[in-house]
């Protein structure tokens, strides 16, 4: 199992924060680490006093990828000859849990993120990078391809031939980089980055959350329809929250020129 330590999880002000906290193996993720980290951001999908998630690392990387000890030992995720048959039930794993998730994820980039880890950076809604770090999609450099979204999500958000050219080589990119290709939202100074996606969180957290997380599920839901078929989905999307007290409280907060309260209702 697990040890809680290796992910912590705390929430305050409708911010969760996740972070990865095994710095002396680079926040590399074991196979029970899959299990927790797909339960906390599940957990706090589902938690109405939730309205943004912070995922972040300590120490040096926000994640080296998976744990290649445990795997060469025989008992981790792609072990060859393994004793144990595969269990990851992959409509639980934690790239597919942050593409169905409705609450918004900004991902605090404290370090390098390498293979599974910038599958799981860039599976999330907003990246924040601090200037140290690194993007290493070094799938094909370790004999695999990017497996936990990475085929899916960078084509994307970057375009088949710059997605193309990554994959392929494998090459690591430095944070200037990944932010002019796009990869990135922010690059800050290394000790910067966790209070500045928490900025961004905080920003996030003072709008209405149904409407956030509708806006999300309509961005998610687009990818795949065409504009007609979006259209009417929008519309009915819209009803709901015309119902919303959220709504008529940001129709108040505008006319009395004041800060809204929403309640999430």
């Amino acid at each position: 199992m697990s040890d809680d330590r290796d992910v912590r999880y705390a929430v305050a002000d409708g911010v969760a924060t996740l972070t990865l906290d095994r710095p002396e193996r680079m926040n590399t993720i074991s196979h029970a680490m899959l299990d927790r980290v797909a339960a906390l951001l599940t957990r706090a999908n589902e938690d109405a006093a939730v309205r943004v998630v912070i995922l972040t690392g300590t120490g040096r990387a926000f994640c080296a990828g998976l744990d290649l000890n445990e795997a060469v030992g025989g008992d981790g995720i792609g072990a060859s000859g393994t004793r144990h048959p595969p269990t990851i039930d992959l409509r639980r794993a934690p790239p597919t849990v942050l593409f169905a998730m409705d609450k918004p994820v900004i991902c605090a980039l404290n370090g390098s993120a390498a293979g599974y880890g910038m599958d799981l950076a860039i599976g999330c809604d907003i990246r924040v990078m601090a200037e140290g770090a690194k993007l290493a999609p070094a799938f094909v450099k370790r004999g695999i391809v990017p497996e936990s979204g990475g085929t899916w999500l960078l084509p994307r958000m970057i375009g088949w031939a710059k997605a193309a050219e990554l994959i392929f080589t494998g090459r690591t990119l430095g944070a200037a980089e990944s932010l002019a290709l796009g990869l990135v939202n922010h690059v800050v100074p290394d000790g910067e980055v966790l209070p500045h996606a928490e900025r961004i969180a905080r920003e996030i957290a003072a709008n209405a959350p149904l409407a956030v997380q509708a806006s999300k599920r309509m961005m998610r839901m687009g990818l795949n329809e065409t504009f007609e078929t979006h259209v009417q989905h929008v519309y009915l999307q819209l009803l709901p929250l015309f119902a919303s007290d959220d709504f008529q409280e940001g129709m108040r907060s505008f006319l009395e020129k004041r800060p809204a309260a929403f309640t999430g209702s």
